[in-house]
């Protein structure tokens, strides 16, 4: 069965100005106030509730990521919660909440098996203490945290690391001014940018064929930050950056790789920058066109 499972934490961000929380753990809520949990409910799914995430703490102490402990508790309960739903057969829509849920994914991913992992994000999130003196926000280190290359309290949970293996990982709709671009692409399976995406919608075809066939593999889980959509389209996230991607073709992608997934995680909407709700709205319709094919 397929099964939606909210996930509303900002764990993993800096805080918007001082003295203010990130907006990103609202998207859950936003989302089912602009009818996608109905709808899905509708047609076939089951909820399965949430998974909350402990108190936002602005202040980092060096040497760790923002809100560390907490970023751990709630990825081995989201780990936990995803692990039973799929040991009962379901298909996984998990609703951020940022970038930080990815840790739970992936730690549940490697407890089953070897998974591959389409990281589809506007950032190669790739920035680790081995790249970077400015380790400090887990939503821009994830896909780096999920590959084994952060601090081991973070990419070593359960002595697990990688949890996913480099080689098993794909990253598109990063820009091309993206700081971890050429490491990225000298460790994972392969990188498509944003600027290759919009000038053929087909570029991230053969790095998707090739590990979504890959028959080593257990499965395969796409992760989805909706700042890889051009902020003149969906300005509403933490970090929205020129050169993104139409809706449209984001929509196209996600239509040929749902079928076949285990699952799927949306993220960094942020309803903050969302009074009149347009941009959940324009998420809400991105996700039924994807997980109606």
């Amino acid at each position: 069965m397929d099964v939606v499972v909210d996930v509303p934490t900002n764990l993993g961000l800096k805080p918007p100005v001082v003295g203010s929380v990130p907006g990103a753990d609202k998207a859950p809520a936003a989302l089912r106030a602009v009818g996608l949990h109905e709808h899905l409910l509708r047609t076939g799914w089951r909820e399965g509730g949430a998974v909350l995430a402990g108190r936002y703490v602005p202040e980092h102490q060096p040497g760790t990521v923002r809100n560390q402990a907490a970023i751990i508790d709630h990825a081995t309960r989201l780990a936990d919660r995803l692990g039973h739903a799929m040991t009962q057969g379901d298909r996984l829509l998990v609703l951020g909440g940022d970038c930080s849920t990815l840790l739970g994914v992936a730690l549940n991913l490697r407890r089953r098996g070897r998974y591959g992992l389409i990281h589809i994000d506007g950032h190669t999130d790739f920035r680790h203490p081995g790249n970077s003196t400015n380790v400090a926000n887990l939503a821009g280190e994830d896909l780096a945290a999920a590959c084994g290359l952060h601090y081991s309290q973070i990419s070593n949970i359960d002595g697990l690391a990688p949890y996913v293996d480099p080689r098993d990982a794909i990253h598109i709709g990063c820009r091309l001014d993206d700081g971890h671009l050429d490491e990225s692409r000298s460790r994972l399976r392969a990188v498509v940018t944003a600027s290759e995406w919009n000038d053929s919608p087909d570029a991230p075809a053969p790095a998707v064929q090739g590990l979504t066939t890959d028959g080593d593999l257990d499965g395969y889980w796409v992760h989805v930050d909706v700042d890889v959509i051009d902020p003149s389209f969906l300005p509403a996230v933490d970090s929205p950056d020129p050169g993104g991607v139409a809706p449209q073709v984001l929509s196209a992608l996600l239509r040929q790789l749902w079928p076949g997934a285990a699952g799927m995680t949306v993220g960094i909407l942020d309803p903050d920058l969302d009074p009149d709700t347009r941009y959940a709205q324009l998420v809400t319709h991105i996700v039924i066109e994807a997980v109606a094919s």
